[in-house]
Order: structure tokens, then C-alpha cells, then sequence
């Protein structure tokens, strides 16, 4: 009899081994899933609308604008991209989703979202100037032939070296010539109109303008490059904000470079990625690279 009771304790002991160690083995389980799900889940490409300036100079470095033997392009931007009208909603859409990368001016970029390295450079103006960074693109500033001396003397400030001081300390490549800005004491009411990537630039140039010329005054509109274009071309706007190369089709306009900006790739401060080269870039936004994994 006694030993019968052994074997029993013994079963017992056994039936609770098995069951502690699949336990066990399902909560390793579990605990790797999430890991796997989190590797394999899709990325949230977030672009800008057509027309803008960023994206015009981003799809053309990167090679997602794609041109035929006959001139035609065509951008190739993935169908399932978010479209984004503003640099400022780029940043609150890829701050708000764990698996978003999206791309915005350097000089707009702040710590909301993560800046990633490409084919192992750092997004910063040192490495925009001395071309180390690849996607790069000008500032312009357009206007029309025979514009009024107030606008153009808001211009020699601008390729001043106050005004480029001012364009090097928002983080942008300034080109200092040993030009000192006599003031004209202007009283002008100007509209300048376009890029939203360089419209905070355009926006501290204008207040350190008025410290020279206090009644001075300004409409600033940020309504994207091509359209800032077009207000000039309509007399709508005195001067027109452009962040990519000109147009052919926009010749008839004269124009200015007034600093250098890079194009940051931007992720959610959450993601582990931390490099990326230009061709995985091109892989993400086209669509033909969708997960994280």
C-alpha cells in the first residue's frame, strides 16, 4: 500500500513539472510575439502635397522622380503615402504615429521626432555646406523685374551680413560676403508669399529687418512654393518664397539664393531605426519597402 501512495506522489509531482515548465514555455511565448508583431508592422509613410518645395527637391534627390527620354516625369511617391499641406503637420503626423517617417527642412526640425542619419551622415548645416549631406536644396526668393526700391532694399538686407547672420543662426547655410547693410528707413507694406519651409526663416528676417526700419510692415503668407510663385507672377505678392530649383516656367521672374537648407528624414522618437541609405529611402516612399521588419 505504501508504495502505491509513492507512485501516486510521485505522478503528481510529475503532472505538476509539466505543467510549470509549459507554462513556461507559453509565457516566453507571449512575451516574444509582441516583439515579432512589432518588427513586421507597417510603415507610415507621410509625404507633402504637390507643388510644395520640399517635396519637389526630395523626389528628385532621392529618385523617386523618375523622367522619360522625352522630359515627362513622374513622381512615384507611394498611393498610400499621407499627404501633409504644412512642414508643422509632417512633424505632428510622424510625432503621433510610432511607425511614421516623413521628411522636413532642417531648419524646422525640432525634438518632437527623431532626425535620421543617411548613408551615414548627420542632417546638420555644417554637413549641408560642405556637401557631406546629400538632400540638399536652395532657398530662393523671387520678384519681378523693375520691383520698387523698398522691396529690393529688403532684399540687399537679406544678402547682408546681418541678414545671413540671422539665416546661420536658425540653422541654415549662410553666405557672409562683407556687405553691411545701410538702412533705408523704409515705410513699405510688402506681401511675401510661399514656401512654409521657409516661412519661419522669412518671418525672423522681417523682425530683424524692422529693427532697422521700424515702420516697415509685412503679410506673410505660407501658401507653398509654386504658389508663391504664381502670387508674384499675378501681382498678388511683391516677393515669392521658393525651397527647391527653379522652373524653366518660371524664368520670367528674377531671383535670389539666400541660404542652403537640408531635408531631414524624420521617424517617431520610439523607432530603433537610426540610418537609412538614399536608395531605402527611395524603396520606403515608393511603396516597394512597407514594414519596419
Amino acid at each position: 500500500m505504501k508504495k502505491r501512495l509513492k507512485m501516486k506522489d510521485l505522478g503528481v509531482v510529475l503532472l505538476a513539472s509539466v505543467s510549470l515548465l509549459l507554462t513556461a514555455c507559453n509565457s516566453k511565448d507571449s512575451n516574444e510575439t509582441p516583439q515579432n508583431e512589432s518588427n513586421s508592422e507597417p510603415i507610415s509613410v507621410i509625404s507633402r502635397e504637390q507643388g510644395s518645395g520640399t517635396r519637389t527637391a526630395f523626389v528628385e534627390i532621392t529618385g523617386i522622380l523618375e523622367k522619360n527620354d522625352s522630359g515627362e516625369e513622374t513622381d512615384n511617391t507611394s498611393e498610400e503615402a499621407t499627404v501633409q499641406n504644412s512642414t508643422e503637420a509632417v512633424l505632428n503626423a510622424v510625432s503621433n504615429d510610432k511607425n511614421a517617417i516623413g521628411y522636413v527642412s532642417l531648419g524646422s526640425l525640432n525634438d518632437t521626432v527623431k532626425s535620421l542619419l543617411v548613408d551615414g551622415v548627420e542632417a546638420t548645416a555644417a554637413n549641408v555646406k560642405d556637401g557631406s549631406y546629400k538632400i540638399q536644396r536652395p532657398f530662393n526668393i523671387v520678384y519681378k523685374d523693375g520691383a520698387s526700391a523698398e522691396v529690393l532694399d529688403f532684399l540687399k538686407y537679406i544678402e547682408s551680413d546681418e541678414g545671413q547672420k540671422v539665416i546661420e543662426e536658425m540653422g541654415y547655410v549662410s553666405d557672409v560676403k562683407g556687405i553691411t547693410y545701410e538702412a533705408l528707413d523704409s515705410n513699405a507694406k510688402i506681401t511675401i508669399a510661399g514656401s512654409t519651409s521657409i516661412t519661419p526663416l522669412m518671418e525672423k528676417l522681417t523682425e530683424a529687418y524692422k529693427v532697422f526700419n521700424p515702420n516697415f510692415q509685412v503679410d506673410i503668407q505660407a501658401t507653398g512654393s509654386s504658389a508663391g510663385v504664381k502670387s508674384v507672377q499675378e501681382d498678388s505678392a511683391e516677393i515669392g518664397m521658393v525651397s527647391r530649383e527653379l522652373k524653366d516656367s518660371e524664368s520670367d521672374l528674377k531671383s535670389a539664393v539666400i541660404a542652403r537648407d537640408g531635408i531631414a528624414v524624420i521617424v517617431n522618437k520610439e523607432a530603433e531605426v537610426e540610418d537609412l541609405s538614399l536608395e531605402k529611402i527611395k524603396d520606403i516612399f515608393e511603396g516597394t519597402q512597407t514594414s519596419w521588419k
